[in-house]
């Protein structure tokens, strides 16, 4: 398999890993948008949200959890990102959540381009019978 992540988790790829065990990998990531920006990633190959299986997607979020303190504590972040991508967005096609430690005055953005809005009532219409 020519998967990047898959190439990390079988040790092919050098990371800089601050977690891991027989579910998951949680490296620093080479491109960050700031200090601390960690990539947690399952070590079975899965492409996105709608293949993982909810164990595991369960997991993750419990582990994001206990390592939200310690990114505070020892970086000195005031707070925390946490984004995934599916589809449009997604470099890499393994399933991965960004941990992003958040700093006053970081710079980093999640703006978005206001002219393609739709009205708020407009979304709502589509989505509200979910």
């Amino acid at each position: 398999m020519d998967c990047l992540f898959c190439k990390i988790v079988e040790g092919e790829i050098p990371s800089y890993t601050v977690y891991e065990d027989e579910i998951v990998k949680v490296f620093l990531d080479i491109n960050p948008m700031t200090n601390g920006d960690l990539l947690m990633i399952p070590k079975k190959h899965t492409e996105h949200l709608e293949s993982i299986d909810e164990e595991t997607l369960h997991y993750m979020m419990s582990l994001i959890k206990k390592m939200y303190l310690p990114l505070t504590n020892k970086l000195g972040a005031t707070g925390l990102t946490i984004s995934q991508n599916n589809g449009y967005g997604q470099e890499i096609k393994h399933f991965h959540i960004h941990m992003t430690p958040r700093y006053v005055d970081d710079g980093f953005t999640q703006g978005s381009n206001k002219e393609i809005l739709k009205d708020v009532k407009d979304v709502w219409e589509d989505l509200k019978n979910l």
